[in-house]
């Protein structure tokens, strides 16, 4: 069990506190010409958002937004730890099926409407509805049920147990609504920031939510997420002071920041990974020979060398990466370039004149650069790419990129490997953007996901990795470190390996 205590205001304090800032505001409250002052604002730059939903969020904007704007029922730390939020406490059963949390009391939504158990119970019911198609009907469809008991208490029971059931309920999309919302996009959250103002197409203001119900959280009162539409202008916009913090950000962009004067650097390792992926549904992706002649034209160390400038991990085609330690694996041989065996694999799939691919990709991190890398690694093999680069929020958005036929995927870091298979691989997953389907991946994901046995989890990831590197439908070629830079003006700011998830409620000014 893990157990925090609940959060309580203390009265003494909070009077203590009024009569001292009544005192400041009538001393320092006006300016040289009586002009009342405003609080800077934490200037975070981001690319622009397009879904406002939390159940249909994906880009790191748009979870960054919710974030501060909601709560999860559990959190995850910046090492990867489970640790509370809006629950205080949980317990499991024996048999890991059964697991109740204690709900902190005394918080509120922005409207005013007091948080009860039942207002989680309605968010998770929603989350696993499989008539409602979100990505996490798949990754909660092991809840039998979800109870209320009473105001404060939260009971959730599985069909079957799951070691990383709690990770699953931080998932990014967990935010808790309130029950019965009619619009979810609506940022009504119990979150440490309230939506003052919302310009899609510039920026969205957020002040601190004055009925937080952590003490002393936020501790800044203004929160300014710009959007910008490409990389370049946020780092501009750092060193001339035009806003305060700048994450994900290709590599060569980061390494210029690291001696500039002002400015505070922060590079992190990560499960992050770029996934080059070709449809196994559709031809030519539905000849195993070519994907497999992909990965013999394709040198990892080179393109991690290229495009991350060596920040980061190579990749072996597989998302069980290096962080986790546990489980990763190097006993299956990563395959060497072999630029005449990929042009022997690719005319016996028939396509001994060379094959022309368009190659999707968003635009953000290193992804157009590993797309021009791999345009040139593949070309000796006879496979020529036409590289077709759109804004992160439109190749996101309306799930165009599960669409395509050959794209690039930036997968964000997550603190388990479990969630990768469940949800990109296994047959049918919501997020199955390459279409694969192999009855003995999925028997061995089932297996790494229920059994309680870590020895036997451990094989069972051993293998996968095998799978996958041998015929999966995906290349992954290295795992990317995560890059924040901001003003060191301000103190407090933790980057995390999810960009998205880093928190803004201890960032305050020096």
């Amino acid at each position: 069990m893990i157990s925090k205590k609940p959060f309580g205001r203390q009265i003494f304090k909070l009077i203590v506190t009024f009569v001292l800032l009544s005192v400041l505001i009538q001393a320092c409250g006006q300016g040289p010409q009586g002009e009342e002052t405003e609080d800077e604002a934490f200037r975070v730059a981001m690319q622009p958002i397009v879904q406002t939903d939390p159940a249909l969020i994906s880009s790191d904007s748009e979870i960054l937004v919710a974030n501060h704007v909601y709560d999860y029922l559990v959190d995850i730390d910046a090492q990867n730890n489970v640790v509370p939020r809006l629950a205080w406490e949980w317990s499991t059963s024996e048999d890991g099926r059964i697991y109740t949390f204690k709900i902190v009391e005394g918080v509120k939504f922005h409207d005013g409407t007091p948080l009860s158990a039942e207002d989680i119970v309605w968010t998770f019911n929603r989350l696993r509805d499989p008539q409602a198609e979100f990505p996490t009907s798949d990754l909660y469809k092991n809840i039998k049920n979800i109870e209320a008991n009473g105001e404060s208490e939260v009971v959730f029971e599985l069909y079957q147990p799951n070691p990383f059931f709690l990770y699953d309920l931080s998932d990014n999309h967990a935010l808790i609504l309130k029950s019965n919302t009619e619009d979810p996009g609506q940022f009504n959250g119990t979150g440490p920031f309230v939506v003052k103002e919302y310009s899609p197409e510039d920026r969205i203001e957020l002040e601190a939510n004055s009925e937080y119900w952590l003490d002393g959280q936020p501790e800044t009162n203004n929160l300014e997420i710009i959007f910008f539409p490409d990389e370049t202008a946020p780092v501009d916009a750092l060193k001339s002071g035009q806003v305060d913090l700048v994450m994900r950000m290709p590599t060569s962009l980061y390494k210029d920041l690291k001696d500039e004067p002002g400015i505070n650097t922060f590079d992190i390792p990560t499960n992050g990974f770029d996934l080059v992926r070709l449809r196994s549904d559709r031809e030519p992706g539905s000849n195993p020979k070519v994907i497999q002649a992909l990965k013999l034209a394709t040198d990892r160390e080179a393109i991690l060398n290229l495009v991350q400038q060596g920040y980061g991990a190579t990749g072996r085609d597989s998302p069980i990466g290096p962080m986790y330690t546990n489980y990763y694996s190097e006993e299956t041989p990563l395959p060497e370039r072999d630029v005449e065996a990929a042009k022997l694999l690719l005319a016996e799939a028939g396509y001994g004149d060379g094959l022309s691919l368009e190659l999707h990709t968003p635009d953000t991190g290193g992804r157009p650069d590993l797309a021009a890398v791999l345009k040139e690694q593949w070309q000796p093999a006879g496979v020529d790419v036409d590289i077709i680069v759109e804004p992160e929020s439109v190749y996101y958005g309306e799930d165009g990129w599960l669409e395509v036929p050959l794209g690039i995927t930036g997968w964000g870091s997550r603190p388990y490997p479990q969630f990768y298979l469940d949800v990109m691989l296994v047959c049918g997953a919501k997020w199955n953007e390459s279409h694969f389907c192999d009855e003995e991946f999925d028997r061995l994901a089932e297996i790494a996901g229920t059994t309680m046995d870590e020895e036997e989890r451990i094989d069972a990831y051993a293998r996968i990795q095998a799978l996958l590197l041998e015929r999966g439908p995906v290349i992954i070629p290295y795992f990317f470190a995560q890059f924040g830079a901001v003003n060191n003006e301000f103190t407090g700011f933790v980057l995390k390996p999810f960009a998205g998830r880093s928190d803004f409620r201890r960032v305050s000014k020096q």
